[in-house]
């Protein structure tokens, strides 16, 4: 039976990978991300396939636009089987959309948090729904309750650990809100992957990235324990894996307080942007 999937960042790396993992064994993907030549490339290829796959051209790092392209997948697909959260986008320099708000947290977190809410009641009306949140969950980075979203010296690497921290919490919270509910919450850590590494870069961090890429795992790699994942949920309202590895989600870095204290924030943020 044909099941249908979500996924953002699902033009590069990870999210590419799966997405083409799914309609070639013939399930629906909505593909959002921001360039329409490899968005168009990969509708292609589903063409070809058993499957079939819908790209959406959205710049998530606008929560405008994250409210309006939720309200259009759910107008055209009522019930989700699954959302996989791939979205990023590494900056060496400090940089505030149109509304307002560091990019990191705008994309890597408050449009992570937006598709969880916003697609949650598509999701609880299959049988065994499930959020993938491609986070990389459990790194220690403290979270700085007081400028969260980078203001003073910024650093790019710190910016974006900082903000997986973010997603960490933002799973204890859905988890908290909807763990009576189907929908089952997954934190997960790709490890080094070579992934479509986009963003913008110094000369320094570039050189480091060509690294990372001659050493990383192919982001094909991960596809098997992202889709065991999706066909599979586990049974707890909320997970974390590092690869086939569950890690635990009972210490400090998933903090039931934190998690209330970051909702509350955002919750404010948030009312403040219209659309």
């Amino acid at each position: 039976m044909k099941r249908t999937f979500v996924i953002t960042g699902a033009t590069d790396g990870i999210g590419a990978a799966v997405a083409r993992a799914l309609f070639t064994r013939g399930d629906h993907v909505v593909a959002l991300g921001t360039n329409p030549r490899k968005g168009e490339a990969l509708a292609g290829e589903a063409e070809r396939a058993p499957g079939s796959l819908e790209f959406v051209r959205a710049d998530l790092s606008l929560v405008s636009a994250n409210r309006r392209v939720v309200d259009e997948i759910l107008d055209a697909n009522p019930a989700i089987d699954g959302l996989v959260l791939c979205a990023r986008f590494f900056r060496t320099y400090r940089r505030e959309t149109a509304e307002g708000f560091e990019d990191n947290f705008a994309l890597f977190y408050l449009s992570r948090l937006l598709f969880s809410y916003g697609l949650r009641p598509a999701l609880e009306k299959t049988e065994r729904p499930v959020i993938v949140n491609v986070a990389g969950p459990g790194h220690d980075t403290p979270v700085a309750w007081d400028d969260l979203q980078s203001t003073r010296r910024y650093d790019g690497v710190n910016a974006m650990f900082m903000t997986g921290r973010l997603d960490d919490l933002l799973g204890v919270t859905f988890a908290e809100r909807h763990g009576d509910g189907p929908v089952r919450y997954v934190l997960f850590h790709p490890g080094t992957t070579s992934t479509g590494f986009v963003g913008e870069f110094d000369p320094q961090t570039a050189m480091y990235i060509e690294q990372q890429k001659a050493l990383a795992k192919p982001a094909t790699a991960v596809v098997a324990p992202i889709v065991r994942l999706l066909d599979n949920p586990p049974a707890e309202p909320l997970t974390a894996f590092n690869l086939y590895s569950q890690m635990s989600v009972h210490n400090g870095l998933f903090s039931p307080k934190d998690a209330a204290r970051l909702a509350a924030l955002t919750d404010e943020l948030l009312a403040r942007v219209e659309g």
